[in-house]
C-alpha cells in the first residue's frame, strides 16, 4: 500500500503539487472564493430559507363586539402566527384589502357568536386566506385551526360546550372524536434549519467545487501554463493529479469548516459518526472537481465555462432534495434523483447527523456516491488527457 502511494505521489507529482499551492497562494482571490462564499452561503441559506411563517397580517371584522369575540381575536393575535393589521367595517372592505395584498388572512366573527355559544349552537367563524402563495395559505389555515382548538378547550373549561365550524376545515360538530398525538422523532423541536443546512452542505460542496475548478483551469489554459507543463518530464496522469490535489485539500478544509458551522451556528446534533459525513464529503468534492474539469475541457473561455455551468448546476440542485422534499416532486423527476450525487450525500449527512445511522444503513448511498465519483473522475481524466494531446 505504501509503495503504491509512493509511486503515485512521486517526486515529480509532489513538485507539481507544491507549484500549484504556490500559484494558489499568489492568487489570493481564488483562495478567498474557495472558502468565504461557501461559509457565507451556508449561513445565509440556513437562516433565510425557512418554511416557518410568522406575523401574518390579519384583518378583523368583529360583528359581535363581545367578550368572547375579543378573547378569540386575542388568541389569534397574541401568538407569533398572526399580527393584527386593523379592523374593518364589512366583509367587502376586508376582501378589498386582501385583494390589494395588504393582508395575508382575515377573520369574520358573526354578530350572534355569544348567543350561539351560550345556547350550545354551532357557530361559523369565516377565515379568509390570500392563497397567492399556496404554502403560506396552508400554514395559516393550520395555525388558525390550532388556535380555534385551543379556544374551544378554554370555553369547555368555563362550562361552555361550543362547536365551531371553520370554512375549508373538517366538520368538528360530531360527537365521535379521534385524537391525534404526534411524536416528532429525530427533531423534537421541529427546527427547520436542520433540514436546510444539511441539504445545502452537499449542494455547496459540489457547486462551488465545479465552479472554482472550471474557472481556474480555463484561466490557466488562457495564460498558456498548461502548455509549459507539457514540456516537463511529468506524464499527463501526474499533471492531472497535481491539478486536482490542491483544490481537493482546500475544499476538504471548507467541508470541515461547514461541519463546524452546522454544529455551533445551527446546533445540528451529531448523533452518528463524523467520519461517515467527512468521507461522503470527500467523495462529493471529487464529484464537483470532476464536473468542473469536464466543463473546462469543453470551454474555450471563462465566459463559456460559466455559461455551461448554468446548464449543469441548476438541474443538479433542483433534483437533489437538498432544499425541497423529493416527495413533492413529480414521479418522473423523483426517479431522476437517484442519478444525482448530491442526493446521496444529503441522505448520508441527514441520516448520520440527525438519526445516528451507521454504515449498515448508509452503504447503498456510499456505493452510489462512490460509483458516481469513479465515473466522473474517469471521464474528467479522459477529457483532460484528450485536451492535453
Amino acid at each position: 500500500m505504501f509503495r503504491v502511494f509512493q509511486n503515485v505521489f512521486n517526486y515529480r507529482v509532489l513538485a507539481l503539487i507544491r507549484k500549484e499551492f504556490r500559484q494558489i497562494r499568489r492568487d489570493r482571490l481564488l483562495a478567498i472564493w474557495l472558502i468565504v462564499p461557501p461559509a457565507l452561503q451556508l449561513l445565509l441559506f440556513g437562516f433565510a430559507l425557512s418554511a416557518t411563517v410568522t406575523d401574518l397580517r390579519l384583518g378583523i371584522v368583529d360583528d359581535s363586539r363581545t367578550r368572547e369575540s375579543r378573547e378569540l381575536i386575542s388568541d389569534l393575535t397574541e401568538s407569533r402566527s398572526f399580527l393584527a393589521s386593523g379592523y374593518y367595517a364589512s366583509v367587502d372592505d376586508l376582501s378589498a384589502a386582501l385583494s390589494r395584498g395588504d393582508l395575508a388572512a382575515g377573520v369574520v366573527i358573526p354578530y350572534d357568536l355569544t348567543r350561539n355559544l351560550e345556547r350550545g349552537r354551532q357557530t361559523t367563524v369565516q377565515f379568509l386566506l390570500n392563497a397567492m402563495n399556496a404554502n403560506t395559505a396552508a400554514i395559516a389555515q393550520s395555525f388558525a385551526q390550532g388556535v380555534m382548538q385551543s379556544y374551544n378547550a378554554g370555553l369547555a373549561g368555563q362550562g361552555i360546550h361550543a362547536s365551531f365550524q371553520q370554512i375549508a376545515a373538517p366538520d368538528v360538530a360530531r360527537r365521535g372524536l379521534v385524537q391525534l398525538n404526534p411524536a416528532y422523532l429525530y427533531n423534537p423541536g421541529l427546527v427547520n434549519s436542520w433540514f436546510i443546512v444539511t441539504g445545502m452542505f452537499g449542494l455547496l460542496l459540489i457547486l462551488n467545487g465545479s465552479l472554482v475548478t472550471s474557472g481556474s483551469m480555463v484561466k490557466e489554459r488562457e495564460r498558456g501554463t498548461i502548455e509549459q507543463l507539457l514540456m516537463s518530464p511529468a506524464s499527463t496522469s501526474e499533471i492531472i493529479i497535481a491539478k486536482i490535489m490542491p483544490l481537493f485539500v482546500l475544499l476538504c478544509f471548507v467541508a470541515v469548516l461547514a461541519v463546524g458551522m452546522l454544529k455551533f451556528a445551527f446546533g445540528v446534533p451529531f448523533r452518528g459518526g463524523l467520519l461517515l459525513v467527512l468521507g461522503g464529503a470527500a467523495l462529493c468534492i471529487l464529484c464537483g472537481i470532476s464536473i468542473g474539469t469536464v466543463i473546462a475541457t469543453f470551454s474555450k473561455s471563462a465566459q463559456q465555462a460559466q455559461l455551461a455551468s448554468f446548464f449543469v448546476n441548476p438541474p443538479l440542485a433542483s433534483l437533489s432534495g437538498a432544499v425541497t422534499p423529493i416527495e413533492a416532486m413529480p414521479k418522473v423527476l423523483q426517479a431522476l434523483t437517484i442519478f444525482n450525487p448530491i442526493h446521496h450525500f444529503v441522505a448520508i449527512a441527514r441520516a448520520s447527523l440527525l438519526k445516528g445511522s451507521g454504515i449498515g444503513a448508509l452503504w447503498p448511498n456510499f456505493l452510489a456516491l462512490g460509483a458516481f465519483t469513479a465515473v466522473l473522475v474517469t471521464v474528467s481524466v479522459w477529457r483532460f488527457r484528450r485536451q492535453l494531446s
